[in-house]
């Protein structure tokens, strides 16, 4: 019933009204509507593997109120036996409080928000962690007006409320966006979470290479990699179809 309930929630984002034509939905405190519809493949190691089918998008309530949605398929050996099932449900409410230049180059965008996370899975099948989840966050962002370059500093906790999973973590992130001639877009992301429950650091970092094929259709590559010795995957791949509005 959850599930349900939510995917309704989640199809009310699918319309909108037209994108900020300089900001990419790669950048989470991007002023945009969007819908992407994606897939990653990640070795897990010693011959085991996940494959994260998933939809994920945002829809701006208001100019300063953003909402952004996600859900997760997954399909993974790493018990021995392939299973598949949803994983989760996400929604995510970001209002920016403030947005000026910082000089002549810079300018600035604050962002907090708050994130509920519905675990849907089932940890035995080793897809989710079968607890739900709130994490709030906060974030700047800091866009270059000659370059294009952005860098979007983060941070965000997570925390469990129910659930057989015992789940606190404080996440770093760090992404840095910088667009090209012809539609193409970089993006790094770097994601260092600390694991109060485990004492870990499942550090991980993602490159991201698109291209606007026009001002409603964009596709895009995923090349990810674990970090450290803590790491949730060794390396992966994904590819990635975007739709904005």
């Amino acid at each position: 019933m959850k599930f349900q309930a939510l995917v309704l929630v989640l199809a009310t984002g699918i319309v909108a009204t037209p994108a900020i034509a300089d900001e990419n939905a790669s950048n989470p405190l991007a002023a945009v509507n969007n819908t992407d519809i994606r897939y990653q493949y990640f070795d897990l190691g010693n011959g085991a593997d996940k494959q994260d089918a998933f939809i994920e998008g945002a829809y701006m309530l208001r100019p300063d109120l953003k909402l952004k949605y996600e859900l997760h398929y997954n399909s993974t050996d790493v018990t021995g036996t392939r299973f598949t099932d949803f994983e989760k449900v996400s929604l995510k409410a970001i209002y920016f409080p403030s947005q000026r230049p910082l000089n002549d180059t810079w300018a600035i965008k604050s962002a907090i928000g708050l994130e509920w996370i519905l675990d849907l899975g089932d940890p035995e099948k080793g897809i989710g962690t079968g607890s739900d989840q709130i994490a709030p966050f906060g974030g700047f962002a800091f866009a270059n007006t000659r370059s294009g370059l952005t860098l979007i500093p983060l941070l965000q906790h997570f925390a469990s409320y129910n659930g057989p999973t015992d789940i606190s973590q404080t996440a770093m992130r760090l992404i840095a966006l910088q667009p090209f001639g012809d539609g193409y877009w970089a993006k790094a992301d770097i994601k260092a979470p600390y694991d109060w429950e485990n004492d870990a650091w499942p550090a991980t970092a993602e490159l991201q290479i698109g291209k606007n094929l026009s001002p409603g259709i964009a596709i895009y590559a995923d090349f990810l990699i674990g970090i450290g010795s803590d790491r949730p995957y060794d390396k992966g791949a994904g590819l990635g179809l975007r739709f904005n509005y």
